[in-house]
């Protein structure tokens, strides 16, 4: 209901079956997009994106309360240019723990791989991945929660 309430740009759903019914439902009553994933969920999304940034998320991913704010502030900083571009990361405590320990790594050495819970610039997802440049993970003081 995020794209719905005008609280998100526009959202993409990739689906590995986009012809099933329950799948285009979801997307209709939330205003979504409908794509089928392919090779990269990141970057079929990415190809119907409209807006500079990209929130990847999974399905059951419920953003916490505060996010907007937390989210905001991050892309004010990047588009401020105060510094180099960077992937901003949600924490996802529900996460299995191998991608949490890689997650925690990734924050010192960064990233040249896109994963759930990553607000990432649309540009660089469109250039492939895993993505040209090793970037910086900033984590995010938000959460995604299980829904």
């Amino acid at each position: 209901a995020g794209v719905a309430a005008g609280v998100v740009g526009d959202a993409v759903i990739a689906a590995a079956d986009p012809e099933d019914p329950e799948v285009g439902t979801m997307a209709e009553s939330t205003g979504a997009a409908l794509v089928a994933r392919g090779r990269s969920p990141w970057l079929a999304a990415a190809g119907l994106a409209r807006r500079p940034w990209m929130l990847c998320l999974e399905a059951g991913d419920v953003p916490a309360e505060g996010w907007i704010r937390v989210v905001d502030r991050f892309g004010a900083m990047m588009q401020a240019g105060t510094q180099a571009d960077a992937v901003g990361r949600l924490r996802r405590p529900h996460a299995p723990l191998f991608e949490r320990i890689a997650g925690r790594r990734e924050a010192l050495t960064g990233t040249r791989q896109v994963r759930a819970g990553d607000l990432v610039r649309v540009q660089a997802l469109r250039a492939g991945l895993p993505l040209k440049a090793r970037l910086p993970v900033r984590p995010l003081r938000a959460s995604l929660l299980r829904g």
